[in-house]
């Protein structure tokens, strides 16, 4: 509740911003408000609710959401970044060949079916290609992610890229500087590492990730 209640209120913020405020003193939802921010305490909830949900720009130009898949009670979670079109299109997480090299990871490092972990991305919904993603979206559909966090409750989380970690920890740290270390969080060790689409192009820094998915099994 507390995450969707902040991000309800940033997302004012920032349209108060937009229009030239500097500071205001109004109190857009107030404590009686907030019962009716709490969000489902279960993935099927959640999903349903995340599929109707306005609260910033991207789903004006969504064609689907693209929730996390897998395993509700799953002692790994992968964490991407935001939705592909082919994903937009299909409803679906992880697909293309990104995809593709994902299953092969968790299978062939992992010795794990993709029914056995879990997966979910940061943003929910698809940016368009002319459009950039503003902060203040990513923040908005970190509660979705957090609640998914707290009901699947895995052991370990292994994220892709920079923005699924540093919007994860607040930890500004370069990915290139921090991936493959273990950190500590609430009960759960995070392992940043390199995204499976920059791997596609990038295909010489897939020793590092699978070096790194090998301390996911240690843990």
């Amino acid at each position: 509740m507390k995450n969707i209640y902040n991000a309800l209120l940033l997302k004012q913020l920032y349209q108060l911003k937009n229009l030239g405020y500097k500071y205001t003193s109004e109190k857009p939802y107030s404590k009686e408000d907030r019962e009716l921010l709490e969000l489902p305490n279960s993935l099927q909830g959640l999903k349903k609710q995340a599929q109707n949900c306005h609260l910033c720009s991207l789903s004006k130009g969504r064609n689907h959401v693209v929730f996390g898949e897998g395993n509700s009670q799953a002692d790994i979670m992968f964490i991407g970044d935001v939705p592909l079109e082919i994903e937009d299109n299909a409803g679906a997480i992880f697909l293309g060949r990104g995809g593709e090299m994902l299953t092969a990871m968790i299978e062939k490092v992992l010795n794990l079916s993709r029914e056995q972990v879990y997966i979910t991305n940061l943003l929910k919904c698809h940016p368009l290609l002319t459009k950039e993603v503003h902060e203040s979206e990513f923040h908005t559909c970190k509660a979705y992610l957090f609640k998914e966090i707290e009901l699947v409750k895995p052991k370990v989380i292994v994220t892709f890229g920079d923005r699924a970690y540093q919007y994860l920890t607040n930890d500004l740290t370069e990915l290139k500087n921090i991936r493959g270390t273990v950190i500590k969080k609430d009960g759960y060790s995070i392992i940043p590492t390199y995204h499976p689409n920059f791997l596609l192009k990038n295909p010489s820094f897939k020793k590092e990730v699978f070096f790194d998915l090998k301390r996911v099994i240690s843990r």
